[in-house]
């Protein structure tokens, strides 16, 4: 079993058990702060003290790089203080069926990053929140990419806030990635505006990545629902079209954010 693999079995326990915990403790707890399923990052921090799980499945077909893939993607987040959070994010595992690899189907892991994100500007009145974070690979996955590609480290700003009853997630995001001894710049833009109706949360998303590497651009339009079950458990789902010839032409996604019910310190 591989390292990542390892990492979602031992993080799927530790959330099954969460579960079993949280029906009397969830009406104290704070709620959850999804980023998923957009691509942009919200710049706010989870509550702290309190693990959040974001975990979901993506279903793609028509990419340069495969013929359809099934993956299982895990974020796991967790504020140290109001101003600091940390990140680990995994892909455990990657069905692909590549173009030339016939009815031939590989489960493969891919990787798996860590990093922080820090509130450089809090949002009060109309002043947005402002954040910037780090990411690292830890490990390195052999499982296909689409779209954006692997990446060695990146950096990324991000700005949150609410206006006229929408609210707005832009991040700009510079990655570093490699091929050999061949290291390129990789810049991305992504807006998400969403909107509650309802119960449920409808996003909207436009999204652009370089694809250095290769020479390309991967735009993409996403659209998303989600549903808060309870304020600590918010379910979505959702599509994401691809414009441009070397962008996954559909993505199907679905998932959930979990925020585990017990504070993992006192606040004293």
């Amino acid at each position: 079993m591989s390292r990542a693999q390892h990492i979602f079995l031992c993080l799927s326990i530790l959330l099954c058990t969460a579960f079993c915990h949280s029906q009397t403790a969830a009406d104290s707890t704070p709620e959850a702060n999804p980023a998923r399923p957009t691509v942009s990052t919200p710049a706010t921090l989870t509550p702290v003290g309190y693990l959040q799980f974001e975990n979901g499945g993506l279903y793609a077909s028509g990419s340069p790089e495969v013929e359809s893939q099934f993956s299982v993607n895990q974020v796991t987040k967790l504020a140290v203080s109001s101003r600091l959070q940390l990140l680990l994010l995994s892909e455990p595992f990657a069905v692909s069926r590549t173009s030339d690899s016939g009815a031939t189907r590989d489960v493969q892991p891919g990787d798996v990053l860590a990093g922080v994100q820090g509130v450089v500007l809090k949002g009060e009145g109309r002043r947005p929140t402002v954040s910037l974070s780090y990411i690292g690979r830890v490990y390195a996955g052999s499982s296909p990419d689409l779209d954006i590609g692997s990446f060695r480290q990146g950096v990324t700003v991000l700005v949150s806030d609410d206006l006229l009853g929408f609210h707005f997630d832009l991040n700009g995001l510079a990655n570093e990635q490699v091929d050999g001894k061949l290291r390129r710049g990789q810049f991305g833009q992504t807006l998400s505006v969403s909107h509650p109706v309802g119960a449920f949360t409808i996003a909207g998303e436009l999204w652009h990545f370089s694809q250095p590497l290769t020479g390309g651009n991967a735009v993409g339009n996403l659209w998303a629902l989600s549903y808060p079950v309870r304020k600590n458990l918010v379910v979505d789902a959702g599509f994401n079209r691809g414009l441009t010839g070397t962008s996954t032409r559909w993505e199907g996604f679905f998932g959930f954010t979990y925020l585990l019910p017990h504070r993992l310190w006192s606040e004293n």
